[in-house]
């Protein structure tokens, strides 16, 4: 008896069971794979362009393969959050004002950090070392501060969230302690504070964008799907992170090194248009690098991010699969939180 509700936990809150999920995640897991078999760009090389293609297909059949052996375990956490959204958005607002709590400008002083932070970089690149303008495609000069900026504002919101959703059980381990209070929502409340502090930071990348001539434009409103990229990418990390720490605390200090040399394996200061074809598919390994250059593409590429369409495939499988093992990794230790913390 036991066994059959459990196979008939909803997925997103509509009655979905077991067999119905499992159907409509293979479904879309083979459309993709088809879109991908399918695709073809001419100028492209033909080689590599087969490598992809053979890279994807494997790694969509071993996320078929995972989910349906781990649904269970893989499905109670996103149902979790759906079925606790109104609540999420209450607290996730709640911190974000605790943050601030006590001092005299209050929220104000997350408008002002943004401000600061590129002002800062102002004077060092335009002013103290003026950098030429950087080519990034054909014909394509941008401003070293709007090339900067572009790459910094995704990166600050990704180091931000990844700690601050990795620390999350720590920081609330009173509630954690609470045996009715479902845990598996403090890592995303986390990440939406996280997030209106992200906003603040777009406002200012738009603005000297602007200033430079890099007018918005429809390719602007990419930088919200970029953004839930990465929203996505730090909410799967951050449940293996969450998990993690509470049995290894160094878990913090790797992480806080892994970032400093994450920011230079990143295209956040350096041009990934420098380097050759086959070195950019390797930095392109690193899922920020999709999120990134997405970021540039939306103020002043001009492209859609279906144009690069083997990087927003391999982002998403790989994005899904390290959520998937998130969710295990998080329904695995957490029997044993509250006793260890």
């Amino acid at each position: 008896m036991k066994n059959k509700e459990k196979k008939q936990i909803p997925v997103i809150g509509q009655g979905i069971n077991k067999k119905a999920g499992i159907t409509i995640f293979t479904l879309v897991m083979l459309i993709m794979g088809v879109i991908i078999v399918c695709y073809h760009n001419p100028l492209a090389n033909q080689t590599d362009e087969l490598v992809k293609k053979i890279i994807a297909c494997t790694l969509i059949v071993i996320a078929v393969i995972a989910f349906i052996k781990f649904y269970d375990k893989i499905t109670q956490l996103p149902f979790e959050l759906y079925q606790n959204r109104r609540l999420i958005w209450r607290l996730a607002k709640n911190d974000f004002k605790r943050r601030y709590a006590g001092s005299y400008m209050g929220a104000v002083w997350a408008m002002i950090q943004p401000v600061v932070t590129v002002a800062m970089y102002y004077i060092v690149f335009q002013v103290i070392m003026p950098q030429k303008a950087t080519l990034v495609g054909e014909g394509i000069e941008v401003p070293y501060l709007v090339f900067l900026t572009a790459g910094l504002v995704p990166w600050f919101y990704f180091s931000e969230a990844i700690v601050n959703g990795m620390m999350a059980l720590l920081e609330y381990e009173y509630l954690v302690k609470k045996v009715v209070f479902k845990i598996s929502i403090l890592p995303i409340i986390k990440i939406i504070a996280a997030t209106f502090i992200h906003g603040f930071f777009v406002l200012v990348l738009l603005i000297i964008a602007w200033f430079y001539g890099f007018t918005p434009s429809l390719y602007t409103l990419q930088i919200f799907y970029y953004s839930f990229c990465m929203f996505v990418l730090v909410l799967a990390v951050s449940y293996t992170t969450c998990s993690v720490v509470i049995y290894f605390r160094d878990l913090q200090q790797i992480v806080n090194i892994a970032l400093q040399i994450g920011m230079w394996a990143t295209p956040v200061l350096w041009n990934l248009g420098s380097f050759s074809k086959k070195a950019q598919m390797l930095v392109k390994i690193n899922p920020l690098v999709y999120i990134v250059e997405g970021y540039r593409s939306a103020i002043y590429e001009k492209q859609w991010f279906w144009e690069d369409f083997y990087s927003t495939m391999y982002f998403w499988i790989i994005t899904i699969g390290l959520f998937c093992i998130g969710a295990l990794v998080y329904k695995r230790l957490k029997v044993h939180f509250a006793d260890i913390m």
